[in-house]
């Protein structure tokens, strides 16, 4: 299949292009830098030409989505969405300077920096589980950086309802961390489901490669993942200071059958916790919502398949008339972008002709009667 090349930057005033970021499968992300307030923004967008209904609802329901969570200190911020000039919807968000997309397959992280990344996941993910949502791809390159260095869960592109009957029949996965019954194609995800990507996630970033994979050249297919995600056990990450309270919150979190694992995010990063502290370790905030603590807005829309949000245009007006010029000299031009003062203008030029029809016709009268008086 052939890789799509990345769309143009859109123009987006207040905002100034600096560089691409990165190119999805359905969408661009850019850097730019906004004006007021002055900082580094992540700019996601559409493809100009993308007319997809599936992935206009997607990219929707992702801003809607961050909107509900993003007040969450392990979840991306979102700022704005919109329409560029071009049509083209676009989402505004924190711009994060790191990933762990690649981290752990080239340095060793420390154990207790991945303790402490699964516990802020866990509270992020409870977060979104309380408001009845599930993120549906959870995965070490869905992990971005913050200049401040914490870990914080980004790409709610295809995430779903935990309400019934509410999302469209789309089933999306990235194998090597979805769970037995995801790849089986039986749910399109679940609470326990998230528990096990969270799980096969931790266990990526401290065994430096994904649970399933093998590390012969040829040996991880889809097909052949598909395989061993379904009838595999868990598999102990061989690094000796990896404790065995650890290995054993991995293996609950991926019991294969659903059954089997903790109850919920919660549970699972209540028990990497305890794991902290048995390691003499000051155990990290577990932070989630209060009982009273419910999103403001309506419930996200799932369906909506609508090109939403203000568009940033410039709106191109006609020439103005001959006469309106001349009314105007000697006056300050209005602004060309600026309707209320052009319609303004246009509403007082027939004043400034009358007057001037008067000034004239009271002149012409006036030598008349000189004319006249002069003659007699």
């Amino acid at each position: 299949m052939t890789r799509r090349l990345p769309s143009a930057p859109p123009l987006l005033p207040g905002f100034d292009y600096v560089r691409p970021l990165g190119s999805g499968g359905f969408a661009d992300v850019f850097l730019y830098q906004q004006d007021m307030p002055r900082r580094a923004v992540a700019v996601k967008v559409l493809p100009a030409d993308e007319r997809d209904p599936d992935l206009r609802r997607m990219f929707n329901a992702e801003a809607d989505v961050l909107a509900h969570l993003s007040a969450h200190p392990a979840i991306v911020t979102v700022y704005q969405a919109g329409i560029s000039a071009d049509g083209r919807p676009y989402i505004v968000m924190e711009y994060c300077p790191g990933s762990l997309a690649q981290r752990y397959r080239i340095e060793r992280m420390p154990v207790d920096e991945v303790m402490a990344i699964a516990v802020r996941l866990a509270g992020a993910l409870e977060s979104a589980h309380r408001a009845g949502l599930i993120h549906r791809d959870i995965k070490p390159s869905n992990i971005l950086v913050t200049s401040f260095g914490s870990a914080v869960l980004a790409d709610f592109g295809i995430s779903s309802s935990l309400r019934h009957g509410t999302t469209p029949d789309v089933l999306a996965m990235s194998i090597p961390w979805s769970a037995p019954e995801v790849v089986a194609e039986q749910t399109g995800g679940t609470v326990a489901s998230e528990v096990w990507s969270l799980g096969a996630t931790v266990y990526s970033l401290l065994a430096g490669h994904s649970p399933f994979e093998r590390r012969e050249k040829g040996q991880n297919t889809q097909d052949l993942m598909r395989r061993r995600i379904a009838r595999g056990t868990y598999l102990p990450i061989t690094r000796p200071d990896v404790p065995d309270e650890l290995q054993r919150v991995l293996a609950t979190a991926m019991m294969r059958h659903a059954e089997g694992r903790f109850a919920s995010a919660r549970e699972f990063g209540e028990a990497v916790r305890a794991v902290q502290r048995a390691q003499g370790l000051a155990p990290t905030p577990l932070e989630v919502p209060s009982e009273e603590w419910m999103p403001a807005s309506d419930p996200v829309e799932f369906t909506d398949v609508s090109v939403r949000g203000p568009v940033r245009s410039r709106v191109e007006h006609a020439p103005r008339r001959p006469i309106a010029a001349a009314a105007t000299l000697g006056r300050p031009r209005p602004h060309e972008d600026d309707d209320a003062v052009v319609a303004g203008a246009g509403e007082r030029v027939w004043p400034w002709i009358v007057a001037s029809s008067g000034v004239l016709i009271a002149a012409a009268a006036t030598a008349f009667a000189i004319v006249w008086v002069g003659s007699h």
